[in-house]
């Protein structure tokens, strides 16, 4: 009996290790996830860092946990999510991405450029993606947005097109515009990045640019006020100091019936009017694809290009737009190409 069991013990060891090496299936599962897909005997580790609290990054974050669902690796079941938010703490920021490092993670997620960047510094034997980031070249993450090289790949949340075509926009449709106030805190790569290009397609318009730098999010409503009177309509990048704070501009520019246009969709159905833009939640799930790559089929983030939103279109709030006293006119709405993104309603009292 005890030779029968010792020899049962020694065939079913491999079997268990080699189950907790992934399965070399390509097939995704359907909606609301198959465990069945997802390796059976392992629990995979993943840390997930976020810079701070604001809808675009939390959207993010439950597109990438949706893919991994969709593909049977599901919280709790066979994977461990360690989801961390440094609220907009750098002290916090490195922490987590020493904590990740330390815990030996079998992939961590970075949402936004601050925490891309703390965590490239210190996780290096885990493959790591990033959302959320702008210009991951500019921030040095990756050597090139096709060849990544080193552990580190991820998806970019800025269509080349989306800034120009904004920029476009406001110079066609409001005439008035002479002077756009940018709200922005040009310590983060990414917002100087798309102040740059802003400035570079507004001036092709002969529309100024007047700047309010702010260091954190408690400045933004002394900032948005600052700009009253000096321009005639406000402009954020995918700033996340300027985001997390957005409802006091929100709030300035429905008072002061100033237009405003943001860099995301999110912000526009919270309170601005208009931008070229995307679903986060889209963009976040674009990553977890690319954590299922890695996790089921062994890819390499040196070897797997970088992602960009593929879906690029005019959003406009109608409901902004009368509360900061513009009329949205078939011009504007002629630009649309889903007339689904004519939006209604607001979750920011005027």
């Amino acid at each position: 009996m005890k030779s029968a069991k010792l020899l049962s013990l020694l065939v079913a060891v491999p079997l268990v290790i080699m189950a907790g090496c992934g399965s070399k299936d390509t097939g995704t599962a359907q909606s609301g996830g198959n465990a069945a897909n997802a390796p059976a005997s392992k629990v995979v580790k993943i840390g997930i860092t976020q810079i701070v609290e604001h809808p675009s990054l939390n959207a993010t974050r439950e597109g990438f946990i949706a893919a991994l669902k969709d593909a049977g690796f599901e919280d709790k079941k066979n994977v461990e999510i360690d989801y961390q938010n440094a609220q907009g703490d750098s002290t916090n920021n490195l922490t987590i991405a020493q904590k990740f490092a330390s815990d030996k993670k079998d992939l961590v997620l970075a949402i936004a450029t601050p925490s891309a960047q703390a965590v490239a510094q210190n996780v290096k034997d885990a493959p790591v993606l990033f959302a959320a980031i702008t210009d991951p070249v500019g921030a040095k993450l990756v050597k090139s947005l096709d060849k990544p090289g080193g552990n580190i790949t991820g998806a970019a949340d800025t269509h080349p097109d989306a800034v120009p075509k904004l920029m476009d926009f406001i110079a066609s449709d409001f005439p008035k515009v002479k002077t756009v106030g940018i709200i922005v805190n040009e310590g983060e790569p990414n917002a100087a990045v798309m102040l740059k290009n802003a400035e570079t397609a507004l001036a092709k318009h002969n529309i100024k640019v007047v700047k309010a730098a702010v260091a954190n999010s408690s400045e933004v409503k002394q900032a948005a006020e600052s700009l009253v009177g000096r321009v005639d309509a406000f402009y954020i990048t995918l700033d996340n100091t300027v985001v997390s704070a957005v409802e006091s501009i929100i709030k300035v520019a429905n008072e002061k019936k100033i237009p405003f246009f943001s860099s995301d969709r999110d912000t526009v159905e919270k309170g601005a009017i208009a931008t070229y833009g995307f679903k986060y939640y889209d963009h976040g799930y674009q990553a977890g694809k690319m954590a299922v790559e890695i996790l089921k089929n062994g890819a390499k983030p040196a070897d797997m290009k970088i992602s960009f939103p593929d879906k690029l279109d005019l959003i406009i709030n109608q409901d902004a737009a009368k509360a900061q006293g513009v009329e949205i006119t078939d011009s504007m709405k002629s630009k649309m190409q889903d007339k689904n993104n004519l939006l209604t309603g607001t979750t920011t009292k005027k």
